[in-house]
């Protein structure tokens, strides 16, 4: 049964990122019903129905985000659009800023009415440069049309929209780095507390969203938030689109109910078709570089025995001794002849690299993680480094400023809890490491 669209329904529509065609496709609709029908706190109240969470990584309840917003008297309000999409195997938000343009303005204009803030700030990567055109062009066709701008609709709102460019910085995918950056510093992260919601940009009250999550308001609003939220299971509401990649026959951008099955996801032909030449899954990451890769056997089943399913709950079954995380949906397959311990060298190395090296758990420590990982992939390595990198990621997880210690700490920990014995095969068969991938046979058991 294929899955229902809420988000990509009219991708394929040429013509799409333009006004007039967005237009004709129920575009604004929720505009027009937010402002002529509803009162800001109304919309607040559709959103928390809803049961939307961030779609960004962390999947806190958005409504529940929005009401913790200060609103003192005579300050301004700020939202803040984060398009700073980094997270390696991570590509959705930049799909619906390229072709659907128009959706995100739409959900930031509703969002804004909400939440009170005349002034939203998309900022966005910088290697987007192409993008930043589009979303102009977009903000431009929408103040034309008397969506943006002064008196919007006559309801007496205002709201203008600024596209920033940030310089590449992964770190600046976290909110008060990249709030840091909006402002014009170094995209460092700020000591909470105090929360954006208190003191965000300027110093001012700030809601912080990525591009899907704003998104995701528009047909919230258009169809309410409890008919949103029939769709998926529990607390894993509404649809979540999937960054699909790795070896697999169909990568791309798709839009899932959170009911579908890893399995079915994986090897169906709608959405992945299955792994190249027949050969088998080894493991995957199925929610961005910074969540807990699973081997085949965890990631088709929870520790009970049952179907993993793609949503937060049945993901996190079992929590990172069984389980992994949704993170930002992206989905990376491994088949059976990739080197965990090589694909691990590699994501430690980004993390290093991108570490803003404010606190030293994670300056220090993820250089360490990669240097390891890069003496054991050469075939240089002890037994004994094994364990220490196990101890150098757990002396760095929980002992940052921000979650970049955490996204370079837990992908380590997880290749070492599920594939240690690669690990060790990289030491004791130190020369045949050198020049080929670890022998998979040893997994046969576990792969599908």
């Amino acid at each position: 049964m294929a899955s229902q669209k809420l988000l990509l329904k009219h991708a394929d529509v040429k013509g799409i990122e333009t006004y007039d065609v967005y237009r004709k496709h129920e575009g604004y609709n929720s505009v027009e019903k937010a402002f002529k029908k509803m009162s800001p706190e109304e919309v607040l109240e559709e959103v928390k129905t809803s049961g939307l969470r961030g779609r960004g990584g962390a999947g806190f309840p958005t409504g529940l985000k929005w009401s913790f917003l200060a609103k003192p008297e005579g300050v301004s309000r700020y939202l803040v659009c984060n398009a700073d999409e980094s997270e390696p195997g991570t590509f959705k938000d930049r799909y619906l800023m390229e072709f659907l343009p128009h959706l995100l303005i739409e959900g930031l204009i509703v969002s804004s009415y909400a939440l009170g803030a005349n002034t939203c700030y998309i900022y966005i990567r910088g290697e987007y440069a192409w993008i930043v055109d589009i979303l102009e062009k977009a903000i431009e066709e929408a103040k034309a049309n008397g969506f943006l701008g002064k008196n919007i609709l006559d309801s007496g709102f205002d709201l203008e929209i600024y596209v920033q460019r940030g310089a590449g910085a992964y770190i600046c995918g976290e909110e008060t780095a990249l709030l840091e950056s909006l402002e014009g510093n170094r995209g460092n992260p700020r000591i909470k507390p105090p929360f954006p919601a208190v003191k965000g940009v300027w110093d001012c009250p700030t809601v912080v969203n990525n591009v899907e999550t704003l998104a995701a308001v528009v047909p919230i609003i258009n169809h309410g938030g409890a008919e949103y939220a029939k769709i998926g299971v529990g607390r894993s509401t509404g649809t979540k689109l999937i960054s699909a990649c790795g070896n697999i026959n169909k990568p791309g951008v798709y839009e899932i109910e959170m009911t579908e099955s890893v399995e079915d996801f994986i090897f169906s032909d709608e959405f992945c078709g299955g792994i190249p030449k027949g050969k088998r899954l080894k493991a995957c990451i199925p929610g961005g570089s910074s969540v807990p890769i699973l081997p085949a056997n965890l990631l088709l089943n929870t520790a009970a025995g049952e179907t993993r399913i793609m949503n937060y709950e049945s993901l996190n079954e079992g929590g990172f001794e069984t389980g992994t995380m949704m993170g930002s949906g992206g989905f990376i397959v491994f088949d059976e002849d990739q080197c965990i311990v090589k694909h691990t060298m590699t994501l430690a190395r980004f993390y290093n690299h991108e570490s803003c090296g404010q606190c030293s758990p994670c300056r220090e420590g993820t250089g360490w993680l990669y240097k390891v990982l890069k003496k054991i992939e050469a075939g240089h390595g002890e037994i004994k480094d094994i364990d220490l990198l196990w101890d150098i990621q757990r002396k760095i997880d929980g002992n940052t400023i921000c979650p970049l210690g955490e996204a370079a700490a837990w992908p380590v920990a997880a290749a070492i809890r599920h594939f240690r014995d690669e690990f060790e095969w990289h030491v004791t068969h130190a020369e045949e490491a050198k020049t080929r991938n670890f022998g998979i046979a040893q997994y046969a058991d576990a792969l599908v």
